[in-house]
């Protein structure tokens, strides 16, 4: 049996009149850069997620990148943000020129520790970028806790996390900014790249759609320097027309995953820690992933491929230790759970499209693997601690999928 990481085809097929008349209907209006019909997707965005403005922008990684330069964040600054995350998380903060501070993950989510965040807080620090990783929340009420008393800013990295909730909030709507992708893979992906941002601050708002055309307030007069951040008016439709279908796929993966733990509770239970299933802790969690962490992963992964199931790695090499960000300082164990967690995260099909047949052979073959690997180390991270002290900062079917 073939079941692949990810099958777009079966959603288009299930929709396509919808997506085909809405994008045809922007062709016959040959209008194609911002307008009415980005207009619309933006306002249904906004209200979705429960902010009073809705940026549409080019893409995740440039959603994130537009919310820092509307802070005006450069050279001098430090943002502090989770070393296991999709690269353009850190980045974006490098390419404005601030310096990136990395604060370790809690070992049951993978989420960014509010107590490391609260750690690595100095006089130059000017944000904190929370990722709700895989479609859980973080856990943001200490973290808006600590960015208030200090007086900065809080970006949120929503990318994979559209629809989540926690305590009766959605993802992107807590903190100044809110930054989604809608690259294809997401749980709501456009037909190409294209991004988001939210905010309830009206200054913030007006400042970002500013930026998003150059820094253009009026046609040809420029106040700042933006750049060309624009969402097209072609993805803008197909969005939009997906969103009302949004709730019922976020319930077949919730569903899926769901199965998921079930089968594979057994397994888990027998292996002694060989296999860790994800824990949903903060809420409403949307599973853009079903990761879970297995000792012997490459061997594991390769006997899922051999039965013909597609699966990812999120995320090989934790940001302290990418090779660009070497001028930091860091040293492997400094941030040892994101480290340990690059070794053993495995990513499931987990698309609303799977049938019962193709999960429960999913979870037989990863069963069988694990419990045939005898001696392997186990898979869980070690305990929670202390934040390390604060430096000086000088193979699937289908491919990985980014989150901006």
């Amino acid at each position: 049996m073939k079941v692949p990481l990810l099958d777009l085809t079966a959603q288009y097929a299930a929709i396509r009149e919808e997506l085909d008349d809405a994008v045809a209907r922007v062709v016959r209006s040959q209008r194609f850069v911002l307008g009415p019909v980005v207009e619309a997707c933006e306002a249904a965005m906004a209200g979705y997620v429960g902010a009073r403005h809705g940026i549409g922008v080019s893409s995740g990684t440039d959603a994130l990148l537009l919310a820092l330069m509307a802070e005006g964040i450069g050279p001098g600054d430090e943002v502090v943000t989770t070393p296991f995350s999709f690269f353009a998380t850190a980045g974006v903060i490098a390419r404005v020129g601030a310096t990136p501070v990395f604060a370790d993950v809690d070992p049951v989510t993978l989420n960014i520790d509010p107590a490391g965040v609260a750690e690595r807080i100095t006089e130059r620090t000017r944000a904190i970028i929370p990722v709700h990783l895989f479609g859980q929340m973080a856990e943001m009420a200490p973290i808006l806790d600590v960015a208030r008393e200090q007086g900065i800013a809080v970006i949120e990295d929503a990318a994979q996390a559209i629809g989540a909730r926690h305590d009766g909030h959605r993802a992107g709507s807590l903190g100044d900014y809110g930054c989604f992708s809608f690259f294809p893979t997401k749980n709501l992906g456009g037909w190409g790249d294209g991004g988001l941002v939210v905010t309830s601050d009206h200054a913030r708002a007006d400042r970002l759609r500013a930026l998003r055309v150059h820094g253009e307030t009026s046609r040809y007069h420029h106040r700042f320097v933006g750049g060309n951040f624009r969402l097209d008016a072609l993805q803008a439709a197909v969005l939009h027309a997906k969103l009302p279908h949004l709730d019922r796929w976020t319930a077949a993966r919730i569903g899926n995953a769901a199965l998921y733990t079930r089968l594979l509770g057994p397994a888990a239970h027998r292996s002694g820690d060989r296999l860790r299933l994800p824990r949903v802790v903060t809420g409403h969690h949307v599973f853009n992933q079903y990761v879970v962490r297995v000792a012997g992963r490459d061997r594991v992964q390769a006997e899922l491929a051999a039965a013909g199931v597609g699966t990812a790695i999120y995320y090989p090499i934790p940001l302290h230790l990418q090779e660009c960000f070497a001028d930091l300082g860091y040293r492997p164990g400094d941030l040892p759970v994101s480290e340990r967690a690059a070794g053993c995260v495995l990513a499931l099909p987990v698309f609303p499209e799977l049938t019962e047949s193709q999960i429960r052979h999913v979870a037989r073959t990863l069963g069988e693997a694990v419990e045939t690997g005898g001696g392997a180390e186990a898979a869980h991270d070690p305990p929670s601690g202390p934040a390390p002290p604060s430096r000086t900062h000088v193979s699937a079917d289908q491919p990985a999928a980014p989150t901006g």
